[in-house]
This record gives C-alpha cells, sequence and structure tokens, in this order.
C-alpha cells in the first residue's frame, strides 16, 4: 500500500490521515509533520487502518492530543505499535488516561518543548484544550487550533462551548491568544464543511478570530 494511497499530502512535511467520523455529526483527521525530531502526531486517528503507512514514512516519535475529546482506544494501539511519546494536556490527564498513557503531561503554560513544538494553552472548551505551533517546511507555520476552534459548512470559523464543562470567559482569552499568533496554516481536529485546513493570511486570520468570537456565548 503506497503512502500517497493512504494520505492526503497537505505539505512537503505534512500529511492527512483519511477522515474519521468517531460519533455522529464529528468527523476528524489526524496530521502527521515530518519536523526535525521525527515524525510527530497530532491528534489521533479513529482507527488503525493507516498504521502501515505511518511504518512506511518512519513510524512516529511523539504524538500530541489537544483536548480529551480526541483520546480513544488507538492511543493504546499507537503506544504498542510505535513506542510512541503521548503529549496531553496535564489538566486532563485523568480523563485521557483512561485510554492511554501519557509520557508528557502538559502544563497549561506557554512554551516550545524539547521537540520543537510551541504549546498555547486555551482553555474553554474544555479545561485543557491547547493548541500547537511548529515551523514547517519553506518557512510556513502550521497552527493546531484542536476544537478551540474549526472551519463551518458557512466556510466561517466557530467554536464551541460544552455546556457544563467549559468556559466562556476562557474561550475569549484563548482566541484573543490565537489571535496573535503568526501563522500561515491554520488546522483544526473536529471540523464541518469540506476540509479542517485553510492557508491564511494575517488580515484572513484576523477575520477567522473574528468569526470565532462572534459564536462565543454571552
Amino acid at each position: 500500500m503506497g503512502v500517497m494511497t493512504a494520505l492526503t499530502r497537505i505539505r512537503d512535511d505534512l500529511f492527512q490521515t483519511r477522515r474519521d467520523s468517531p460519533f455522529p455529526g464529528l468527523t476528524t483527521h489526524a496530521y502527521l509533520w515530518r519536523g526535525p525530531a521525527g515524525n510527530l502526531l497530532f491528534y489521533n486517528p479513529a482507527t488503525a487502518a493507516q498504521f502501515d503507512v505511518f511504518d512506511e514514512l518512519g513510524g512516529i516519535a511523539a504524538q500530541y492530543l489537544s483536548h480529551l475529546d480526541e483520546a480513544g482506544p488507538t492511543l493504546a494501539s499507537l503506544a504498542e505499535r510505535f513506542g510512541r511519546r503521548l503529549h496531553a494536556p496535564a489538566a486532563e490527564a485523568e480523563e485521557i488516561g483512561r485510554h492511554g498513557h501519557i509520557d508528557v503531561a502538559i502544563p497549561a503554560v506557554r512554551h516550545v518543548d524539547d521537540n520543537g513544538v510551541e504549546v498555547l494553552p486555551t482553555p474553554g472548551h474544555s479545561p485543557g484544550s491547547s493548541c500547537y505551533l511548529v515551523s514547517g517546511a519553506g518557512g510556513e507555520r502550521y497552527l493546531f487550533t484542536g476544537d478551540t476552534m474549526f472551519p463551518t459548512e458557512a466556510g466561517t470559523w466557530a467554536t464551541f462551548l460544552v455546556p457544563g464543562r467549559g468556559s466562556a470567559a476562557d474561550l475569549r482569552a484563548g482566541l484573543e491568544l490565537l489571535a496573535s499568533v503568526d501563522c500561515d496554516l491554520v488546522i483544526s481536529s473536529a471540523f464541518a464543511g469540506d476540509t479542517a485546513v485553510e492557508a491564511v493570511t494575517p488580515r484572513r486570520w484576523a477575520q477567522s478570530i473574528d468569526e470565532a468570537l462572534a459564536t462565543v456565548p454571552s
């Protein structure tokens, strides 16, 4: 099975897994970034269907979850198959840890880790929601937003406050933090519409933040 039949190449160093629908109305992909520290997997595939192609690309050194909704049975399978190190928000370690061992519990502090991943704490959608920024091929900067903000069917960006779980104030603060980030490619976890990926200019990025802020409950 060839790489290109199994993954979509977004950039020279960035691959998208097949579309999954782990829950009704929820559509997701995971993303494999071939960075200086090895192959890093962002988010979590719903099945093991593409594990062989991960092997073709050299395995997985580490995996990053943006929040607890991405956790599932494949976490244990990925650990067994690839021995990868799981990075996940410390604030959600109990929930995520039910599905797989967390090797690096990510603190809610903005920092750049040993793999060159900048961690951006953006609680609100969930207590530990985090976004990740990396420097990709050709000088582009890839921002993984998890479910903190995501594309809609209308082509705008939105967010979602989970009743009884999130905080509207935290969600606004997280989006305002993202507004300060210099990025070129924005990649959500769950999404509606045709794609989770959008290339942005500074003007379009500011507009996307405003669109998402408009969906935060007052």
